[in-house]
């Protein structure tokens, strides 16, 4: 066999078909993107004259070993949709407009149509929460990765006044903590998720309020920024955590002032099904069931009371279940828990 870098394993050829393709899913409408695909990288004119003082928030997110799971069962784009909803809701706790993503998938073998599926679905998710996918990298690595293994990531970059910046410096004591319900699992404790599974085949297919274990698991991360971003200007809302790895209390206590604690009231969490279902399957405790998980809330919003049910009658309109669940209290930046889960 001739030695070439075709027969090595990276065809080229088809890594420039498969990026005219990409282009077509691009933003291309977006007037603040002033070059095109193909350039070594993407320019963004900077131009919001109704920002006083424009500050940047920048994140890098990957959507972590659900993609593996996802990838095995073919669902592409709700891998895709999990990465970028993931991304904005780290960026807009700040209180910030999502601007722009750049995306990165590296690969051991390029299937062009796989590919192709990561990024209209990518681009989809990114205009339907009002930013551009404005370019990014495909990197084929035969012999790092195997044929059939991809992997994601992507950046994003917002923009807040200054003065607008939400970081939990504004929480005080006696404000409450709203709990914002989750879609399911999002994106976190999937290498537990796989090892139940591994331990009970059978478990995908059983079912959970009408619908399999699988497509329960598999269910996109809720993005929140379409239903949040009219309340800002408001400025009613103190502080936002996003809930991942680590759960409530490992994520909520990252903006909490130094002289404040969170007390949650487990007992006000409504615990989704599928929560319920993993407890029982894997006889896994509490606690670890609230470390591991978000356990039915993705986001928590802290406010001054009196405008608690100004945010939850708002979220509610986007089909977003909120409540109070918990409130602050003099401290040292802990998030406590009282009270038992009410299990069903």
């Amino acid at each position: 066999m001739e030695l070439n870098y075709k027969t090595s394993g990276v065809d080229i050829d088809l890594a420039n078909e498969t990026k005219k393709d990409m282009a077509k899913e691009i933003d291309n409408t977006n007037k603040n993107i002033i070059n095109k695909v193909g350039a070594f990288a993407s320019l963004y004119e900077f131009n919001f004259p109704e920002i006083k003082r424009p500050v940047l928030v920048l994140k890098t997110e990957e959507p972590g070993s659900k993609q593996l799971l996802a990838l095995e069962h073919d669902r592409v784009e709700t891998i895709c949709q999990d990465m970028i909803h993931h991304l904005i809701n780290d960026c807009i706790v700040m209180g910030a407009k999502p601007i722009a993503v750049q995306d990165a998938i590296i690969c051991g073998k390029l299937d062009k149509d796989i590919v192709l599926r990561m990024v209209k679905s990518i681009s989809m998710a990114c205009r339907e929460n009002g930013c551009a996918l404005s370019g990014g990298e495909t990197s084929e690595q035969p012999g790092v990765l195997k044929t059939g293994t991809y992997v994601l990531t992507s950046s994003i970059v917002g923009i807040v006044d200054k003065e607008d910046i939400i970081d939990g410096s504004r929480i005080q004591e006696n404000d409450t903590v709203i709990g914002l319900e989750s879609s399911g699992l999002h994106t976190n404790g999937y290498t537990l998720i796989r090892k139940i599974i591994a331990e009970y085949p059978g478990i995908q297919d059983e079912m959970i309020n009408g619908k399999t274990f699988l497509d329960e698991v598999l269910t996109p991360h809720r993005c929140y920024y379409n239903a949040l971003k009219d309340l800002f200007p408001k400025k009613i809302i103190n502080g936002l955590a996003h809930i991942t790895g680590g759960g409530i209390k490992e994520n909520l206590n990252r903006i909490l002032p130094p002289a404040f604690n969170a007390e949650i009231d487990l007992s006000k969490i409504r615990v989704l099904p599928v929560f319920q279902f993993i407890k029982n399957k894997a006889r896994l405790s509490d606690d670890e069931m609230l470390r591991t998980f978000n356990m039915s809330i993705g986001l928590t919003a802290v406010a001054n009371r009196q405008h608690a049910h100004t945010i939850i009658t708002h979220l509610s309109k986007y089909n977003i279940p909120a409540y109070e669940i918990g409130v602050i209290i003099k401290g040292n930046k802990k998030v406590l828990c009282k009270g038992n889960i009410k299990w069903k």
